[in-house]
């Protein structure tokens, strides 16, 4: 099935601009959320930025982000008909089919989707001064234990913290580096010159695959899989293990975490079980 996607850029038409106020936000997301139930949407409760209406060929989700809002659904006359019904309330600004959305690139052939952030990829390499630096062959090290004794702290973090912001919204679209992107975010508060080595390590990984993302294939398969590890007691300050998991619909990798476990656990056997019931967790 082919699918039709489009992207709807809104700005609320009303006698008085809500934009400026304390509260702006809120009272716009409000007003929207309104106007889409009053259509027959379903706000997501795993998202609540995610409406959707209809099942089969009458299908229709839709993703708001401030006022840029996502359309996406296999009849082209039914989102037709929802932009002509939108308009009655909102001001649209129709933008075409989609190609980037919020530092997204995406890529479109007849079987498939590509998803990637190439460019915010590139923009990050420029800034931070490495866009001609050599390549690494993987994110970090795994030889490498970082801990918050060895080295000396770092004069202005500000930078560090900075990268570990702009990194974290990589990992949308890179499940390669969510594992060194979760380690090095940990020593956010008071990082070293370790960590700030690892750091430049993997973003001169990212200088050898800018434009690495995801593909998404257009088979109708909805068989859901889930696969769970974790790196036991790998933790040198805590002891903590970390899980991690990948989600797939389909062949399509449609979730994925990194993240340290809560609490110590007592065995392997007992880690083993609480990245399990994570896993199910997202699963469900």
């Amino acid at each position: 099935m082919e699918i039709s996607m489009k992207r709807y850029e809104f700005s609320l038409q009303t006698s008085k601009t809500i934009y400026g106020l304390r509260q702006s936000s809120r009272q716009w997301y409000k007003k929207l959320t309104e106007a889409l139930i009053q259509e027959g949407f379903h706000q997501s409760q795993a998202d609540y930025t995610l409406f959707t209406r209809g099942k089969d060929d009458s299908c229709i989700a839709l993703l708001v982000y401030v006022d840029d809002i996502v359309i996406t659904g296999p009849n082209i006359t039914i989102l037709q008909q929802l932009q002509d019904s939108l308009h009655d309330k909102f001001k649209l600004k129709t933008l075409g089919k989609l190609k980037y959305f919020l530092g997204f690139e995406i890529a479109r052939t007849k079987d498939s989707m590509f998803l990637s952030q190439q460019k915010y990829t590139l923009q990050l390499l420029e800034e931070s001064g490495y866009i001609g630096s050599k390549p690494a062959k993987a994110p970090m090290d795994p030889r490498h234990k970082l801990d918050d004794q060895q080295g000396e702290p770092l004069t202005n973090p500000t930078t560090y913290r900075q990268l570990i912001g702009k990194l974290l919204y990589l990992t949308l679209s890179r499940p390669d580096i969510t594992y060194a992107v979760n380690v090095l975010s940990q020593f956010m508060a008071s990082p070293r010159t370790p960590h700030l080595q690892a750091l430049q390590h993997l973003i001169r990984y990212l200088k050898g695959s800018p434009g690495q993302g995801i593909l998404y294939s257009a088979k109708p398969s909805l068989h859901l899989r889930g696969f769970s590890d974790l790196d036991s007691a790998s933790c040198p300050i805590t002891r903590r293990s970390t899980t991690g998991f990948c989600i797939f619909l389909g062949d399509c990798l449609v979730s994925w975490k990194t993240k340290k476990q809560p609490t110590i656990s007592r065995s392997s056997a007992e880690a083993e079980y609480r990245a399990l019931a994570a896993t199910a967790s997202e699963i469900t």
